[in-house]
């Protein structure tokens, strides 16, 4: 899976969260200042054009909703920080972000408890 520029993963994020739209609703969502329209529209394309995207007629438009899941694509990011800051150690980021944010031992086992619970299906 490629990865995503800046840009791109915030269009994406409105993708995944809307599910599907068109260009202009995702310019509504996004923060102030607004991206111009063919900016986005560019970005959707090239989003189209790495395979996260699809798009179906609607009137004179297009309606673009994602071909890839959030978590997947959450899942592979992931991946590729530990391998690359981590040498591939989940336990090496888990320490170096306890320590970075100095993170007590009781919020730890909050964490470690909500791993624990089970997994709700993924949409």
């Amino acid at each position: 899976m490629k990865q995503l520029t800046k840009a791109e993963e915030e269009v994406m994020q409105q993708l995944w969260l809307l599910e599907k739209c068109n260009v202009a609703t995702i310019i509504e969502q996004l923060p102030e200042p607004k991206p111009a329209y063919n900016t986005v529209s560019t970005i959707v394309r090239i989003l189209e054009s790495k395979g996260f995207v699809n798009h179906e007629k609607e009137g004179k438009g297009y309606l673009y909703f994602p071909l890839v899941k959030k978590s997947d694509y959450s899942n592979q990011s992931i991946n590729k920080l530990v391998d690359g800051y981590f040498q591939g150690s989940f336990k090496s980021m888990v320490s170096f972000f306890m320590k970075k944010n100095d993170m007590s031992l009781t919020e730890l086992e909050s964490i470690l408890q909500d791993i624990k619970k089970p997994a709700e299906p993924e949409e």
